[in-house]
């Protein structure tokens, strides 16, 4: 493990890093007026790709990231997908379905990496309620985040939230450092005991990103290698931030004006 000294960003970095999460979330709140019935998760893919390349003059992390390469520039995650989605013409969102869309830009080197969860039409009590839940579990662990807390505390803040609700939280894919790589050291997982793991220092940034299951936490990938689903074929959500720890608190790099996080303190 790396010291934790070296996961402190310099001043320069970290306002690169407050660029990039502004553009990630930028493109979640373009898409907004698009992710409706009856639009294809390939077309949001697109919309998102030409929005990224062409007016914020970012590169889309995804794609072409991993082995074999994701092919597309976002991860459109509906239903019972858990997370890593592959954007498709088939798939046509529908009424009542959830879906999480999951953006990473680059910018000047730096990423900024967010999703969020929309509920199309109505959409049954049971997706209402896990979408919130979800969103709920992220402020929860967002919220222990400060110089000196534990990585365990976020987890134990998320657990407290949802296991309380009947659901599960997923154990495979948790949220992780990120900077001018897309992935690093921290991995923070959304379920652990408070006061254990890796002690917190201002000027560290990772993900917070937990996903939750209506049904078993177990997951399953699909033969793409990327896809994953719940293994019962139930409900999962999933809202991720990307932030930096403070003396008192932390920074929301992703934040979008449609949040209100005035109960975190910076």
């Amino acid at each position: 493990m790396k010291n934790t000294n070296d996961l402190i960003l310099a001043p320069d970095a970290i306002e690169k890093m407050r660029i990039a999460g502004k553009l990630a979330s930028d493109v979640l709140v373009m898409l907004d007026a698009h992710v409706k019935e009856g639009v294809t998760t390939e077309a949001l893919n697109q919309l998102a790709h030409d929005y990224i390349v062409n007016e914020q003059g970012a590169i889309p992390a995804p794609l072409n990231y991993g082995q074999p390469p994701f092919p597309k520039s976002v991860c459109t995650s509906v239903n019972h997908v858990v997370c890593h989605g592959i954007p498709t013409d088939n798939k046509v969102l529908k009424d009542g379905d959830i879906i999480n869309i999951d953006v990473t830009v680059i910018k000047d080197g730096y990423y900024g990496d967010t999703s969020k969860m929309w509920i199309i039409g109505e959409g049954s009590i049971m997706a209402q309620r896990i979408c919130d839940i979800a969103q709920k579990a992220l402020y929860a662990g967002m919220s222990t985040v400060k110089n000196g807390s534990y990585l365990g505390d976020i987890g134990a803040a998320i657990q407290d939230v949802v296991e309380p609700e009947r659901f599960s939280i997923v154990r495979e894919f948790c949220g992780h450092g990120i900077s001018n790589t897309f992935h690093h050291e921290p991995q923070v997982m959304h379920y652990g005991k408070k006061g254990t793991g890796m002690q917190l220092k201002t000027g560290m940034t990772f993900t917070i990103e937990p996903m939750i299951n209506q049904g078993t936490w177990k997951t399953k990938v699909l033969p793409d290698q990327w896809t994953a689903i719940t293994k019962d074929r139930k409900l999962s959500a999933q809202w991720e931030h990307t932030l930096m720890v403070t003396d008192h608190g932390c920074e929301v790099f992703t934040k979008r004006d449609e949040e209100d996080l005035s109960f975190l303190i910076a």
